[in-house]
């Protein structure tokens, strides 16, 4: 699906989205990591644009995700 550079950017994006969430919030992270996979798979490649995806749908997450 994507190549190795993209995985890591893809990594790299979520691991900066939430640095702020604690580890045991593995559902925070699943629910960003969907929305920046979806952004990708539509073609978002971008550092920041992924960024900007990944911070809307952690600001959108229950709050018991923040």
């Amino acid at each position: 699906m994507f190549d190795t550079a993209t995985i890591a950017l893809l990594r790299a994006v979520l691991d900066e989205v939430c640095e702020s969430v604690s580890a045991q919030e593995t559902g925070a992270r699943a629910h960003v990591a969907s929305k920046i996979l979806e952004a990708a798979t539509r073609g978002e490649i971008s550092p920041e644009g992924l960024k900007q995806v990944g911070r809307q749908a952690l600001a959108q997450a229950p709050t018991m995700w923040r």
